[in-house]
């Protein structure tokens, strides 16, 4: 059976509503977090991916008892620090950058040394973003690789708090600190970027001691030492992420409406809304509520017409980060030319990011002017591809491969998308979710 997503035919006009898969990021946040908590905890509407299902792997293996039922997942943590392991023990990321530098964090006091490896395309990222600092709590780390995977871990038992600087606005190197310090005595401090917040809300309604400051670019971060966390339970709710290809989905299909229920809306999150809308994208939040400290809505598109291009400003772009691939696909069809700035951290994703937004974009037709962290896309407002387009070799980027589909179900062209088995990664049901709208046999 071919591993390749053959599409031939736009999207027929559709009117439907939809749930997208738990998010992600608070996917693997609570599997790690319940591992640390006293008791049974559960989860619900957990994405059940590839990566989710590597966090859940790991902690297994770190000693906590874990059970998946059909509509929960219940993980019976031991407390902070209460892992248990064997003697030459290696943990798989796979190709989760989420779980691979978090985890690191939460073994800041192993004994013994713990390996960490991932996929082909995780073990060509940095990990030094996480070790360095990692490092201040004296925990020992090598390399086969220099500040690649596979990596080898062993803690200290006398972890005092550090002072970090987190000046590229990840979450993931953030976060990290943020589970070490849950080690380490004395007070953990962090000046941070802008980045999401998930870990911060977390620790919050956890009773986790935190204190948060924020300025316009940075949040000052304060954590203790907790002398326990409580065993929790948590609805996930959909990812903004994965509803973003179906926003773009709709806005460029014809005469279309889609309703998409529940989807984590935390502001941090929200860049691409932000984006999407002033580009003329008909976009509404409907039946917005809290949620443990998280936003959620629903949200209603419209298809649009009316195009135009942005100067994407540059505070944006963490909150719309792992967006950016599919926000491209507006720009080739806003009239004008679009700019997108400081955008050196798509390149640290999966795979060069950058790179490969401008290469399906030239194969599409579109000019665009790329450098190392910017890229300008000259709009074609009638733009219908005639041609065949490949796509392939990009490292399995899920996110590309969601994009290319997305191209061709609303552009036109024959295109052969190779790996479609990508978005098990973050999102298994999604080539499914777009034969419930489209009625047809991708």
């Amino acid at each position: 059976m071919s591993n390749a997503l053959i599409i031939k035919n736009k999207i027929k006009k559709f009117n439907k509503q939809m749930q997208v898969s738990g998010d992600k990021s608070l996917s693997i946040r609570w599997v790690l977090l319940a591992s640390q908590a006293i008791g049974k905890s559960k989860g619900y509407n957990l994405l059940m991916s590839e990566d989710v299902l590597a966090a859940i792997d790991s902690i297994k293996k770190l000693g906590i008892k874990v059970r998946i039922q059909k509509n929960c997942c219940e993980i019976i943590g031991n407390g902070i620090n209460g892992f248990k392991y064997k003697k030459n023990l290696t943990i798989d990321s796979k190709n989760s950058g989420t779980l691979g530098r978090l985890i690191l964090g939460l073994l800041i006091k192993s004994p013994k040394k713990i390996k960490v490896i991932g996929d082909k395309s995780l073990s060509k990222r940095d990990f030094s973003r996480v070790t360095i600092p990692l490092g201040k709590f004296g925990v020992k780390f090598s390399y086969k690789i220099k500040n690649k995977l596979p990596l080898t871990i062993l803690g200290t038992q006398s972890a005092e708090g550090i002072k970090y600087l987190e000046n590229k606005g990840s979450a993931q190197c953030k976060s990290s600190v943020m589970l070490a310090a849950l080690n380490a005595s004395g007070t953990t401090s962090i000046k941070a970027k802008k980045s999401r917040n998930h870990s911060e809300l977390l620790f919050k309604y956890l009773k986790i001691p935190i204190k948060v400051r924020k300025t316009k670019k940075f949040d000052f971060i304060d954590i203790k030492k907790p002398k326990k966390i409580n065993a929790f339970n948590y609805q996930i709710p959909g990812d903004i992420s994965s509803s973003a290809f179906f926003m773009v989905l709709t806005t460029l299909a014809n005469d279309s409406k889609l309703l998409i229920k529940n989807v984590n809306i935390n502001p941090s999150r929200v860049g691409v809304i932000t984006i999407l809308k002033k580009m003329g994208a008909q976009i509404t939040l409907k039946n917005q509520k809290n949620y443990r400290g998280e936003k959620i809505s629903d949200i209603l598109i419209k298809s649009s017409k009316k195009l135009k291009a942005i100067d994407c400003p540059v505070e944006l772009n963490s909150s719309a980060i792992d967006e950016f691939l599919v926000i491209f696909l507006i720009a080739a069809k806003a009239k004008g030319v679009s700019y997108f700035k400081d955008l050196s951290e798509l390149n640290q994703k999966e795979s060069p990011r950058l790179i490969w937004g401008s290469k399906i974009l030239n194969m599409m037709g579109i000019k665009t002017d790329l450098t190392k962290n910017s890229i300008k896309i000259y709009g074609q407002p009638n733009l219908e591809i005639k041609k065949s387009i490949t796509v392939k070799n990009y490292l399995k980027d899920h996110r590309v491969f969601m994009m290319s589909t997305i191209a061709a179900l609303t552009l036109g062209g024959k295109w052969k998308i190779h790996n479609k088995d990508s978005v098990n990664t973050s999102f298994p049901s999604f080539l499914k979710k777009i034969k419930d709208i489209s009625h047809s046999s991708l």
